[in-house]
């Protein structure tokens, strides 16, 4: 590691393979003295998408090229609406016309979307072959590019086709959130609060104390960001997802706890036709679930201004401009059901979250409930 790369190293034990995330200043720069001693072939795949390569492309690809690999590149148009099983097959026809074997990998470059797709392409080609995680949104940094989730949108809803492949390693640099908008870092706080409402006081009050955008909404890039408390900041989330993936990486139980705000969160997403962001839709469904549970006494009300509050500190929604009706409908329809009844997260206290199997109907209630401010 550069001298010039300060940096922290969260350890990621999971069952079916075990990981570090790297998160610091500059450390993009040694990403292929990092990626060398896990990968047997000689050939990678950087997919990424039109806002990034132009970005970061080139010094990701001459970092790997000097230490002797020969680099391939898929670049496919930025945004949501392209993570789709079309692009994930051209992906797949560029992964075969490189010649990658199972002895070679990819690298998945960008936010969200690109580390989804990427990480489906790389645990379907040839029945899984290593990936590597560059996320370059904050978003990307404290959640999807740690836990083994990749999947690619189908007509029917966000994340219906997709696999579970661990990466091999995920390198978080958080210099590249420089060239982010304050409204896409903004967004990603719905994400961090999460975590904070999981982790507990500590953390929690940290982010509430002290907003990491305060004085950048208005300004044109976040160039200004206190990226050394960004890296303690993202370090402590990747800790917060990473004890909850090693205790149940399938989720088939704890891990269920990380989708708390994300039920009504994705209601509201497909009732916004995915025109807002995946954290702010998180923060609002955070807001909504806790007031709502507040009036049926499941969470104390303490609790639920403290997290309230926090989240319009931060400038995210705390309700959603939707008709209630619209997003119980598309609750009904939510991937996670089961049958008649949907898991609800539930805040007790802040720390202490459960899992609560409630009947749709009376989950509804919750929403009902909770739009009202």
């Amino acid at each position: 590691m550069s001298e010039h790369a300060a940096h922290e190293v969260v350890h990621v034990p999971a069952a079916s393979r075990t990981y570090d995330v790297v998160c610091g200043r500059g450390v993009l720069a040694d990403l292929g003295e990092m990626v060398r001693p896990l990968i047997t072939g000689h050939t990678l795949l950087i997919v990424t998408d039109s806002h990034v390569w132009p970005l970061y492309g080139e010094r990701v690809a001459d970092s790997l090229r000097s230490q002797g690999f020969a680099i391939n590149i898929f670049v496919f148009e930025a945004g949501e609406a392209r993570k789709t099983l079309q692009t994930y097959g051209t992906c797949l026809e560029v992964m075969a016309q490189s010649g990658l074997t199972r002895d070679d990998g990819v690298i998945a470059l960008g936010g969200g979307v690109v580390g989804d797709l990427a990480g489906f392409a790389a645990a379907t080609y040839m029945r899984g072959i290593t990936v590597v995680q560059v996320p370059t949104s904050l978003l990307a940094m404290v959640d999807s590019s740690v836990g083994g989730k990749t999947a690619v949108d189908l007509k029917g809803g966000k994340n219906l086709a997709g696999a579970f492949l661990q990466p091999a390693l995920v390198v978080e640099d958080v210099d590249t959130l420089a060239t982010l908008s304050p409204a896409l870092l903004t967004d990603a706080f719905g994400e961090i609060i999460k975590h904070g409402v999981l982790s507990g006081p500590g953390l929690f009050n940290e982010i509430a104390d002290h907003p990491l955008n305060a004085g950048l909404m208005g300004a044109r890039d976040c160039a200004t960001l206190d990226f050394d408390r960004m890296v303690s900041l993202v370090a402590a989330n990747v800790r917060v997802k990473r004890d909850v993936v090693v205790a149940d990486e399938r989720e088939r139980g704890l891990r269920q706890t990380l989708n708390l705000g994300h039920t009504i969160g994705h209601a509201i997403e497909a009732a916004s036709n995915y025109s807002l962001g995946h954290g702010s839709c998180v923060a609002a469904g955070l807001a909504i679930l806790c007031r709502g549970a507040t009036s049926l006494g499941l969470t104390p009300a303490p609790v639920t201004r403290a997290i309230v509050r926090c989240v319009e500190s931060y400038g995210l929604p705390t309700t959603a401009h939707a008709p209630a009706e619209g997003i119980i409908e598309r609750l009904r329809a939510d991937k996670k059901r089961h049958g008649s009844t949907v898991n609800a997260v539930i805040v007790r206290f802040l720390g202490e979250v459960e899992v609560v199997p409630m009947d749709i109907d009376r989950f509804a209630q919750i929403v009902r409930a909770g739009l009202i401010p």
